[in-house]
């Protein structure tokens, strides 16, 4: 049996008649979304929030996972909903952001709350310089988790960035791209000034693209992951009065 990092459980809580579905971030974990889960829980939401697969114990068994496991979760997880809720809505952070336009496009989302999502294509040096790599051999890079200002939080991500996950990532991510203004469904962005992980740039590509209404809230004391970070106060609240408005409507 395979073990879990500490916090990397998947959180589960059932509610009132409006569902909302979290989602992590890539070589991240629920740990990263948890606590905006449970407030969301403690607003009165059904809410799941799932650990995605290959994700929260160990890179070798993220290896063996790829963008349609993580998209085929949170497409499942939409419709564990939906089966029991009048609406759903979808947040998400980072990657968990791309899977969020991912559901939107695929699935009726009543919503959607975009946290430092990733939803531009990287710029194709990176994509180059990536497959170079894989080329040569080479498996894992540098971790890209733990981008965190506030001292002393961790997200419970992995140390390691699989390669080939990676790749998987910007492939549907480029696909994505292609797709935006199918997004119709109202809007959050919730976006750091300073961001280390995906560039602030991702949150305009969706504000000038998608075409449903979109409200961008700036987070100016927090980096990637915001939800842990010294705006996880905004964050929560911001959430979870956008959803209450929204789905009341």
């Amino acid at each position: 049996m395979t073990t879990l990092l500490p916090g990397a459980e998947a959180f589960s809580a059932s509610g009132g008649a409006h569902g909302v579905l979290v989602l992590h971030g890539f070589t991240g974990s629920p740990a990263s979304m948890r606590p905006l889960a449970e407030a969301l829980a403690g607003a009165g939401f059904t809410v799941e929030l799932p650990l995605l697969p290959g994700h929260g114990t160990s890179v070798e068994d993220m290896k063996a996972t790829d963008w349609s496991d993580w998209s085929g979760a949170a497409l499942a997880g939409f419709d564990d909903l939906a089966a029991r809720c009048e609406k759903v809505a979808v947040v998400g952070l980072s990657m968990g952001g791309s899977l969020t336009a991912h559901v939107a496009l695929h699935r009726p989302a009543a919503a959607c709350v975009f946290i430092n999502p990733m939803v531009k294509p990287v710029p194709s040096e990176i994509y180059e310089g990536l497959e170079a790599l894989l080329g040569a051999g080479i498996e894992e890079f540098e971790s890209i988790g733990e981008d965190i200002k506030k001292e002393g939080v961790s997200e419970a991500s992995y140390d390691a960035t699989p390669l080939a996950c990676a790749k998987s990532l910007f492939d549907a991510v480029a696909e994505l791209n292609a797709h935006l203004e199918q997004i119709a469904v109202p809007s959050l962005l919730l976006q750091s000034r300073e961001d280390h992980v995906v560039s602030p740039d991702n949150g305009d590509e969706l504000i000038e693209r998608a075409r449903g209404p979109l409200e961008r809230v700036w987070l100016e004391e927090s980096y990637h992951v915001a939800t842990l970070d010294h705006d996880q106060e905004l964050v929560e609240s911001s959430t979870i009065a956008f959803l209450t408005r929204t789905l009341a409507a």
